[in-house]
């Protein structure tokens, strides 16, 4: 049974608010993914050799939010929580230290400092930090959010249907 309230995003609206109700559509999407599962299953990897699991993509997309609207968009030096340049895919390899309480918490604070960053900026608006040297407006990160999220909850559904045999949402 799901509890997580998704609305989809307006059929008519101005462009922020489509962008921003498409983000979080697919925020809400992940949780549900993630909905009623215990701790060890949202621990299941897919099939290995793959290191992927529900929590690991929540640990990514956490890592992914603080990237994006910390550093990119307000040009914090706020430093990955889970992966490093020596273990890049860092987000997917968990340890028993590693809980879904901590995950889940660590990833809402992050669209918490999300929201904070993009408030009262335009659209046009470029951030204050760069990505691969270029510099990025508001609207080309929304964009690319809801891609990558886009992207992982298509994981998330395969994810799902493996561990309880749970399918669409």
């Amino acid at each position: 049974m799901t509890t997580t309230e998704r609305q989809v995003p307006p059929l008519q609206a101005d462009e922020r608010t489509m962008l921003e109700s498409w983000l979080d559509f697919h925020r809400l999407t992940l949780a549900t993914k993630c909905e009623g599962l215990d701790e060890a299953q949202l621990r299941q990897t897919s099939a290995p050799p793959s290191e992927l699991s529900l929590l690991g993509l929540v640990r990514h997309m956490t890592d992914v939010e603080r990237h994006w609207f910390r550093r990119v968009l307000d040009g914090q030096d706020a430093k990955p929580l889970y992966w490093s340049d020596a273990d890049q895919d860092g987000d997917f390899h968990l340890t028993e230290a590693d809980t879904v309480e901590a995950g889940f918490a660590a990833w809402r604070a992050e669209i918490a400092a999300a929201r904070t960053a993009a408030d009262g900026r335009s659209l046009n608006d470029i951030g204050k930090g760069r990505w691969r040297d270029q510099e990025c407006s508001l609207r080309w990160i929304y964009v690319h959010m809801i891609e990558e999220y886009a992207r992982h909850n298509g994981h998330a559904d395969l994810l799902r249907e493996r561990i309880d045999g749970s399918t669409g949402a």
